[in-house]
């Protein structure tokens, strides 16, 4: 058993990494962003590069030797390369460079700034490099710095080569005097033991002359080049820079790094939920399905065979089979805030998909401060029972038209109970009409659909939780927040409800709003769905029939009016 889940997990890395991906992509102006920024740096390096040349020259240095062949010689011991490189770039040697050219001491700054020298690794090599905007210049300004830098080290090495010198000069003249002056004494000295005495003294001032003398000698013997120049400088024919064709696809390849990097730090930080797992972990329950781009504003089940319609029936027998709804078949349609377009779309269509199972399907609309769907199928008052329209019914009670039959088309017929402002909205929620609508669901064969204004809006949905204790929440994952999320699975469970799942979209772009009636495929029991499936002709628009039926509710429908006939 346990050796069964390791492919599961490497088959999981791979689209969790391209998951991953796609949420990235959700911000593309911040790597169109990058890419822009990138280009915009690389025509600016292309641009300015086209006009810079780099001429350079190579010395190998060497330490003052009076036998360079000298197989104990150790240069590199002797030679601090990164001393060297600092004292090429110091203004002592753009100075000479400077005097060399026939410019002022002012100018050696200038000088100086073109310059930049490095040291290859394990390498007594100084690389010298110039760049100027004029080819034959920078040739020019690193040769002359290259020279002012052997001038000045040459200097530098003699300086200290007469400064050892003269010391021991001064060290010599002391001990030879000595020694002039015991030689006249000797002379004058009989043999005996006072000879015997200063012949030994004069043994050892005639062996520090001559150690002296020796020094003085090697010192004078010394080679005090202080390199050699291996390259010099050429003119260059062609710019320095990368040209701007590399620059602009270096600076591309920068700009989807960096852009790349701005969005993983934006997602990273993205309130909202990059995932349909993030969305499972907020309301902890499934996904029970995401519809297409701009599919919730209209009845579509029933009326085509749509990828939109597939998926509504897809999330009703998702709901049939969870033994948590049914059981009771009750189910509460809420979103997390702003418009109830979307609720109002998903409860239309999964009513249309359970009648389309053999339910009798009834469609509450719980919204009793702005409700909307009897003006979307305009229901007039003619077409109202009369019991309606006297307006008998107590005072907390449910308030409405009573109830309406819509015709979905092939998918059959749903009631429907549409709501009607009210001043209490607490005391009509928890009335006991309607709890007579909801216990409907308590017959086998019925199912109960209640859509209800958003829970992060109004506190409306937890109501009727208590008696809708199945709850679908519909979200777009652009605009909501993970924590909104929690927030509603908190509220809805301490109300006593559970949250069966979730349903996701996402708005069309062009914001367009449709209705959620959706046109008229015939009434099955007349025949005529051939020739009211086809769409309108231009300067039509679809208005309700209103078919009554034996039992006094109203069937609603669409038929096509011109507009002229209005």
């Amino acid at each position: 058993m346990s050796d069964s889940h390791v492919p599961v997990r490497g088959e999981d890395e791979p689209e969790q990494l391209r998951e991953q991906f796609r949420q990235l992509l959700r911000y593309r102006w911040l790597i169109g962003g990058g890419v822009g920024v990138g280009l915009l740096a690389g025509a600016w390096l292309g641009i300015t590069g086209a006009d810079s040349y780099a001429a350079t020259t190579d010395i190998v240095l060497r330490a003052p030797s009076s036998d360079p062949f000298a197989p104990t010689l150790s240069s590199d011991k002797a030679i601090n390369m990164g001393s060297e490189r600092q004292t090429a770039l110091s203004r002592k040697v753009a100075e000479g460079a400077a005097k060399r050219l026939g410019m002022s001491a002012d100018e050696a700054d200038r000088l100086q700034r073109g310059l930049q020298v490095t040291n290859p690794p394990q390498t007594l090599v100084l690389h010298f490099t110039y760049t100027a905007s004029d080819p034959k210049e920078a040739a020019r300004r690193a040769n002359a710095l290259t020279q002012a830098y052997i001038d000045l080290r040459k200097e530098q090495w003699e300086s200290v080569r007469g400064a050892m010198l003269k010391s021991l000069q001064n060290q010599l003249d002391p001990v030879a005097k000595q020694n002039d002056e015991l030689s006249e004494r000797l002379k004058k000295l009989p043999d005996g033991s006072a000879a015997d005495s200063a012949y030994a003294v004069q043994a050892n001032l005639l062996n520090r002359i001559t150690d002296l003398r020796s020094k003085i000698t090697s010192l004078k013997a010394l080679d005090m080049t202080p390199g050699n120049v291996i390259r010099n400088a050429t003119v260059p024919t062609s710019s320095d820079g990368p040209g701007l064709p590399l620059s602009l696809g270096l600076g591309g390849l920068v700009g989807v790094g960096l852009g790349l990097l701005g969005a993983w730090v934006r997602l990273v930080f993205d309130p909202a939920p990059r995932s349909a797992g993030d969305v499972v972990r907020a309301v902890r329950g499934p996904v029970l399905g995401a519809l297409p781009r701009g599919s919730t504003g209209a009845l579509v089940v029933g009326r085509t065979d749509s990828r939109t319609a597939e998926e509504y029936r897809s999330i009703a027998f998702r709901l049939a089979y969870d033994e948590r709804f049914a059981d009771r078949r009750r189910l509460l349609v809420v979103a997390a805030r702003g418009s109830m377009e979307p609720s109002v779309a998903v409860a239309v269509n999964l009513a249309a998909s359970f009648a389309e199972t053999g339910k009798n399907v009834l469609l509450v609309e719980a919204d009793l401060r702005t409700p909307s769907l009897t003006e979307r199928f305009e229901v007039s008052a003619a077409s109202r029972p009369h019991w309606s329209r006297t307006g008998q019914y107590a005072d907390g009670e449910w308030p409405g038209p009573g109830r309406l039959v819509v015709d979905a088309g092939e998918s059959g017929a749903f009631g429907l109970v549409p709501g009607e402002r009210v001043r209490n909205v607490p005391r009509a929620l928890t009335s006991a009409r309607t709890t007579r609508l909801i216990a409907e669901a308590d017959d086998p064969d019925a199912t109960v659909v209640v859509v209800a204004p958003p829970v992060l809006a109004y506190a409306d949905a937890l109501a009727l939780v208590d008696r809708v204790d199945g709850v679908l929440i519909v979200c777009d994952p652009r605009t909501v927040h993970r924590a909104d999320l929690v927030r509603i699975r908190e509220l809805i469970v301490g109300a006593g409800g559970t949250v069966l799942g979730a349903v996701t979209h996402t708005e069309s772009r062009r914001g367009e709003r449709g209705g959620t009636a959706a046109p008229r495929r015939g009434n099955r029991r007349r025949g005529t769905g051939s020739a009211a499936s086809r769409p309108a002709p231009a300067g039509t628009r679809s208005e309700p029939e209103r078919d009554p039926d034996d039992d006094g509710s109203t069937t609603i429908a669409l038929r096509t009016v011109r507009s002229g006939d209005r």
